[in-house]
């Protein structure tokens, strides 16, 4: 008899956790694969996402991809990265050369060496980058070099690279940089984001500047700014672009906070799903909003948004389920 009741007292919780969850179809499904398997039960289809995304007929969803595999160091997929280095498009090799950076993936050493003669300059910084990275410290040179050229894209990345790197030699060149008034809108802000990663907290007011633009991808742009500087005011400023007009803002700086262990942002994570916030929008729209919201869970990764994941998962958009597989990735490893 008492066996009976638990058992019954079992199927009454199940039924009322579904039913809290009955704005979405697939929600009850969800949260059981969740609670009863966890996050790991998803790793299997996260892979195969990444997988199929590398091979993609896409440039683009190659590219994104590869970023993904090194964000969450999936070093068991970098043989597939290496033979992108020799992609067609130039922004795959670009990627894939430093991924072999990032993931310090030594077995690519010699088929980055041949990209330093690739015929796009940005294939070539983005080589000399990996090769800094796996311990080639005379081929920083060529990353500083590119801080001079006349193509915007190459400038732009190679302050991209010089951030990443740590190299805080190039806090002077990027500041110059910064205030040139050649420098395109997109060289100024990715050299403000450069100067963020290594750390000098004087670039502050400039990207305070770049949080009250009227422009929303300013905004952005200077939220995770924000993030990689990572100092309590950065953190506050963070927080207070929480209560921006737009979703997609408001994502952003739930994810940075998430990068920095914050998960104050999680409510406007929740209210993607709870409020049905992307219902109305159109398809580019709402696919921006929910590949920001499953990066935002991904930084965040806490059960009440984890729950989500395996409806994002099998979104109709590629870019939706690669940030999603990399959400699972990054949650497993907090885990």
């Amino acid at each position: 008899m008492k066996n009976a009741k638990v058992r019954n007292f079992k199927l009454w919780l199940l039924a009322f956790i579904c039913a809290l969850l009955a704005f979405t179809p697939s929600g009850c499904n969800d949260a059981l694969l969740m609670t009863s398997t966890g996050i790991d039960s998803l790793v299997p289809k996260a892979a195969d996402i990444i997988r199929r995304g590398l091979a993609d007929e896409n440039p683009e969803i190659r590219d994104i991809a590869i970023e993904v595999v090194a964000d969450v160091q999936l070093v068991q997929l970098m043989p597939k990265v290496q033979e992108l280095l020799k992609d067609d498009f130039v922004p795959v090799r670009f990627a894939a050369a430093m991924a072999v950076g990032d993931t310090q993936y030594h077995p690519a050493e010699n088929t980055v060496e041949k990209l330093l003669k690739d015929p796009d300059e940005n294939s070539r910084i983005a080589a000399a980058y990996a090769l800094t990275r796996l311990g080639s410290s005379d081929k920083l040179h060529i990353l500083h070099k590119a801080l001079a050229s006349n193509d915007q894209t190459v400038k732009a990345n190679a302050a991209l690279l010089l951030g990443k790197i740590g190299d805080k030699t190039a806090l002077e060149p990027l500041n110059e940089l910064m205030k040139d008034k050649n420098s395109g809108h997109k060289v100024g802000f990715q050299a403000a984001e450069a100067i963020a990663r290594l750390g000098d907290e004087q670039i502050y007011h400039k990207l305070w500047t770049m949080l009250i633009s009227a422009y929303a991808d300013d905004r952005t742009m200077g939220i995770r700014a924000m993030g990689a500087l990572g100092t309590p005011k950065a953190k506050n400023a963070l927080i207070i672009m929480l209560d921006d007009d737009i979703l997609e803002v408001r994502l952003a700086a739930a994810e940075q906070l998430g990068r920095l262990k914050d998960t104050t942002g999680e409510p406007e994570v929740l209210d993607v799903f709870s409020k049905n916030l992307t219902v109305g929008l159109d398809k580019e729209d709402r696919e921006r909003a929910n590949v920001l919201t499953a990066l935002a869970i991904g930084q965040i990764h806490t059960p009440a948004l984890t729950k989500f994941l395996p409806r994002l998962l099998k979104d109709d958009s590629k870019r939706v389920r690669l940030a999603a597989a990399k959400a699972v990735f990054q949650g497993k490893t907090a885990n």
